[in-house]
């Protein structure tokens, strides 16, 4: 594995401030060490990062790369499953395309990782799970294990989906029944099993409708809750508390009207696209400032892109957070260490520290700024990206 020496860049730890004319040592897929004044043995290929700034890999807690398609057709498409509006046993993992020809463009932005998987036709929706976005035949030489979170979904999507349809739901009580019907049904089957297990009898038949919730039910997977209105954001707190589930809102666009509520529960949440439009009616009252008012309020916020190549735009919409008003600082942690955190990753991405992954993205500018270039995107201590107007001639994956 090749090892690697960035030497005289501006780098941005996230976790520990600053170094300027920094080098990072890259051995072992793995950051060695970082700093100034390092020594930098000979065997080590050095990357000149003056002028540039270095950060850590950026992460999108919630994208569909790899299961939209691109381009999205309906040969491509695989992020819903309309059968009926219950789907746990559904796993991203088995429609997720390796190679997906929007892997490509997204490193392109100094992303290295995204969470992925269904989208939000059903009141639950199936697994998800956070990829490295290296080169691969295999999705599960992507996947990073223990990641995995179950979608659900409230509002006008599953009810849109299901309000013509015999089975419903059609409004948002009825979303609310049937979510709750469905976990007290997954209570049930779990006290089955635990007096199966303590009379040492035979245990239930699997039922795989029911049985992938249970992680969910104990608090070893996360739910991972779509909610644009603040009273969906509400409910999905109280069945989160009713049935002691850990959980993720997603998009949480009218977060700013309840920012104080939200912070006060520690919520997290991946906020985004930032720049959707007013498509359907709980999306009327969508504002940009609403990363940087739910941020002041002690909510832990990401920032998401909720599509597929289209997430290399990523650091571009963090700006226009910082444009309304978010603190610098946490816009990078939105993107980074925060991220990384949602996601149960922190141990090994999300900033720059010795021992963790080396996913490095390198900019010849500010990286929220659009006019910046990323010219260098590594995973795994591997170049994966370079710009055009680099010829680092280094033998890597990105074809330079």
């Amino acid at each position: 594995m090749s090892k690697f020496a960035i030497i005289n860049g501006h780098l941005l730890t996230i976790t520990q401030g600053e170094i300027k004319d920094g080098t990072i040592l890259i051995e072992d897929g793995k950051i060695k060490a970082i700093g100034n004044y390092i020594t930098i043995p000979e065997e080590y290929v050095k990357i000149d990062a003056a002028g540039c700034i270095v950060t850590p890999g950026l992460i999108d807690t919630h994208s569909h790369l790899g299961l939209m398609g691109d381009p999205s057709v309906w040969a491509t498409g695989e992020t819903n499953e309309r059968t009926g509006p219950l789907q746990a046993r559904i796993r991203g993992i088995e429609s997720f395309n390796p190679r997906d020809p929007a892997i490509k463009e997204v490193v392109t932005g100094g992303v290295t990782t995204v969470y992925t998987g269904p989208g939000s036709s059903n009141i639950v929706g199936g697994t998800g799970f956070a990829a490295k976005l290296r080169p691969a035949l295999d999705a599960f030489d992507m996947i990073i294990p223990g990641s995995e979170g179950m979608k659900m979904a409230l509002g006008e999507n599953p009810k849109r989906n299901y309000q013509n349809k015999d089975r419903g739901p059609g409004t948002r009580m009825g979303n609310a029944a049937v979510l709750r019907n469905f976990l007290v049904r997954v209570q049930t089957y779990m006290g089955k099993i635990e007096q199966a297990v303590k009379d040492k009898k035979p245990l239930p038949d699997r039922d795989m409708d029911l049985e992938p919730m249970i992680p969910v039910l104990e608090g070893k997977m996360k739910a991972r809750i779509h909610a644009h209105r603040a009273d969906d954001m509400l409910f999905a707190i109280r069945i989160s508390e009713e049935f002691g589930m850990k959980y993720v809102i997603e998009h949480a666009t009218e977060g700013y009207l309840i920012a104080e509520k939200l912070g006060a529960k520690k919520v997290e949440t991946t906020v985004g696209p930032l720049l959707m439009g007013h498509s359907k009616q709980e999306l009327w009252e969508v504002s940009l400032k609403n990363p940087g008012i739910l941020a002041q309020n002690g909510v832990k916020v990401s920032i998401q892109m909720d599509t597929a190549a289209g997430t290399k735009y990523l650091r571009m919409h963090t700006g226009i957070a910082v444009r309304e008003g978010m603190c610098r600082q946490e816009a990078f942690k939105a993107i980074t260490i925060n991220a990384a955190e949602i996601l149960g990753l922190d141990c090994c991405i999300g900033s720059l520290e010795v021992g963790k992954d080396a996913d490095i993205a390198i900019f010849d500018g500010d990286p929220l700024c659009n006019l910046t270039n990323c010219l260098y995107t590594f995973i795994d201590g591997k170049i994966v990206y370079c710009h055009p107007k680099v010829k680092c001639g280094c033998g890597c994956d990105c074809n330079c």
